[in-house]
């Protein structure tokens, strides 16, 4: 026998709004989820759950990037833009990204990349150490740039390579030997410590994984953190970048300074923005002011080199000469090129994969199609007294 309940009475207001804001909340609370676990899928997504133990978080602040304003408010002209756009379409690349006076201007992204998209920092890794090293010294944690790192390695405090300075780690030129090559160690720190002096520190320049990463532990002893936690705290957070991860040497290990931190490729730019400004980010001094003008000193071991940058009025070898002489670039090996030029408040990021360009690729190409589509660029061939320097020494 069937139970007859009666006609189904309409539901009151006031429960039918409370239902609404149930559903409203629960959908919120959904959204939420997805957000925060984002970038934890996106390490399994990238990593695998096994090699997910080999990496080491960095923690960020997923702060909004600059402002992205038309490239003519910047006095850029955006059809030499678009050329530099189809180059770097032409040869592979990720993204190409242009700041100027702090505000995103252009942007271009290909094989299914954006701002977001997670890649390999490849060449750019060690830029880091060299920024952080900057803020410890602005802490007064090192002493100063020509510190001998004796005095933060008891292993080395009494022998000829506790000689060696925080410069000439930065410069590649501490005249330790290369690990052999395709050598992988279980402990990158006791392979970097065990590393025979085969030059003289300063001198001797030699690109080489030890540098970064003795660094990195010079930081670590002299800040009393482990280094990914002082690197978010005085740097990657500073600039509003998202979490990215350190790759470890082994399971709760040691990670990696000197290649390998995933991290969103748009992020880079904001890197390059602090560097324009000599240490500024948006208004906000995170590191002192002239760190950055003494990244860019050239290398007594070789002048076309400074901290993990390569200095384009210094000789830097290419087939094409470059614009401005100002202009330097982190990322060597690989398909990831990061060009500041001071002079024109220009930050310039094009990625591409690890296994870097194909034949025909010119380092120059881009950064000079950007320079001369600033409207404000003066040539040095027409620029007055451009040659002084070559007439009267010290000008």
């Amino acid at each position: 026998m069937a139970l007859d309940c009666g006609p189904m009475l309409p539901m009151p207001r006031n429960a039918r709004l409370l239902a609404a804001s149930l559903v409203a909340l629960l959908l919120l609370s959904a959204a939420l989820f997805v957000s925060r676990s984002y970038w934890h899928g996106s390490l399994t997504a990238l990593f695998g759950p096994s090699e997910k133990r080999l990496q080491e978080l960095l923690p960020g602040a997923n702060a909004p990037p600059a402002p992205r304003v038309a490239s003519e408010l910047e006095a850029l002209d955006g059809r030499m833009l678009e050329g530099a756009a189809r180059y770097a379409a032409e040869h592979g690349s990720l993204a190409l990204i242009v700041s100027r006076h702090d505000h995103i201007v252009f942007e271009r992204y290909w094989q299914g990349s954006g701002f977001d998209t997670v890649v390999d920092s490849q060449s750019f890794t060690p830029l880091l150490a060299a920024l952080a090293a900057g803020v410890a010294v602005s802490h007064r944690r090192i002493g100063w740039p020509d510190e001998p790192i004796g005095a933060f390695l008891p292993e080395w405090s009494h022998e000829p390579r506790g000689a060696v300075t925080v410069r000439n780690l930065m410069q590649m030129s501490s005249g330790l030997a290369p690990a052999a090559h395709g050598a992988a160690s279980a402990d990158i720190v006791a392979a970097a410590l065990s590393e025979p002096l085969i030059g003289t520190p300063g001198l001797t320049y030699l690109e080489q994984a030890a540098d970064p990463q003795l660094l990195a532990l010079v930081i670590e002893r002299a800040t009393a953190q482990r280094y990914a936690s002082y690197l978010s705290q005085a740097l990657w957070r500073r600039v509003g970048a998202a979490d990215a991860w350190l790759q470890l040497d082994r399971s709760g290990g040691t990670p990696h300074a000197d290649c390998c931190l995933r991290a969103r490729q748009g992020d880079w730019i904001r890197i390059g923005q602090l560097l324009v400004k000599d240490g500024n980010y948006r208004g906000e001094e995170v590191i002192r002011p002239g760190w950055v003008t003494l990244m860019r000193t050239p290398a007594k071991s070789n002048p076309a080199y400074g901290a993990y940058v390569r200095l384009a009025g210094k000789g830097l070898p290419n087939l094409e000469a470059y614009e401005v002489s100002d202009l330097f670039v982190a990322g060597s090996e690989g398909g990831h090129r990061l060009c500041v030029v001071p002079s024109l408040q220009l930050a310039i990021l094009c990625t591409a994969a690890p296994s870097g360009r194909g034949a025909g690729w010119i380092d120059a190409r881009i950064p000079n199609l950007i320079v001369r589509s600033a409207r404000d660029y003066v040539p040095a061939v027409v620029r007055p007294g451009a040659d002084l320097s070559g007439v009267v020494p010290g000008h």
